[in-house]
């Protein structure tokens, strides 16, 4: 197996250096491993950076670039078109998120039936950053489960795990944060089950530069109902159709 690790950056001079190492870092046995970084038009340095980054790291690092910010979603797109592996998995420049979680998420992928593997940060006791983050979260999984008949206990988690070709196939169209229920709202519509692992989380508050708030939140449940009663094209893959 090898794994892609899609590195969608904007504004992270701070910590992408840092996130890259811990990538490295983490032991996966026989899994190979390209990391894939997105400078989402970054304006504090974050290019600099990252060409330092590859010029130390060329084997296993590649770094692309956005001229202006477009958003989560495009940089992810974007990352996706250069992937190569048969497993990607979506990682935040911020710390948030550990990579020592990889081996247990791609564990799942042994069995060539699972398509899908979230992270879910509810699954495991952990700080929160706010009760509005934490309840506008869990806002959204329920609004995901009550839609699709799922039952997620972590819409919004930034570990999302898919087979490379299904995330090619699910055609994605988004450009910012809605990235995430959209990718949601399209595995669950064509009945594709998306299997949950806990993980560890240290959240980081606004005054850490954290860039998602209320109207992400909103715009995802809008993402959520789209998909929900949107084309009908989104409802099959491989000759699968959805039950719903």
């Amino acid at each position: 197996m090898k794994l892609s690790v899609i590195v969608p950056v904007y504004n992270e001079a701070d910590t992408v250096a840092e996130l890259i190492d811990r990538v490295l870092a983490v032991e996966l046995g026989p899994t190979e491993r390209e990391i894939i970084v997105v400078n989402d038009g970054s304006t504090d340095g974050t290019r600099k950076v990252l060409e330092r980054i590859q010029a130390q790291h060329a084997a296993e690092v590649r770094v692309y670039h956005h001229e202006k910010n477009r958003g989560k979603g495009a940089a992810v797109r974007t990352g996706l078109d250069h992937a190569s592996g048969d497993v990607v998995i979506t990682q935040d420049a911020d710390l948030e998120y550990d990579p020592q979680e990889y081996p247990h998420l791609l564990a799942l992928f042994d069995d060539p039936e699972v398509q899908a593997v979230y992270g879910s940060r509810n699954l495991r006791k952990n700080p929160r950053s706010s009760w509005t983050f934490y309840w506008g979260g869990r806002l959204v999984s329920w609004a995901a489960n009550l839609l699709y008949g799922s039952d997620l206990t972590d819409e919004a988690t930034g570990y999302k795990l898919l087979r490379t070709d299904l995330m090619r196939d699910l055609n994605l169209e988004s450009e910012g944060f809605e990235f995430c229920p959209e990718v949601t709202g399209k595995l669950l519509r064509r009945g594709i089950e998306i299997h949950e692992v806990p993980i560890s989380y240290r959240p980081r508050g606004l005054e850490e530069g954290k860039k998602i708030g209320w109207r992400d939140g909103l715009q995802a449940l809008v993402t959520l109902l789209k998909y929900r009663f949107g084309r009908d094209e989104d409802r099959s893959f491989n000759g699968r159709e959805d039950a719903g």
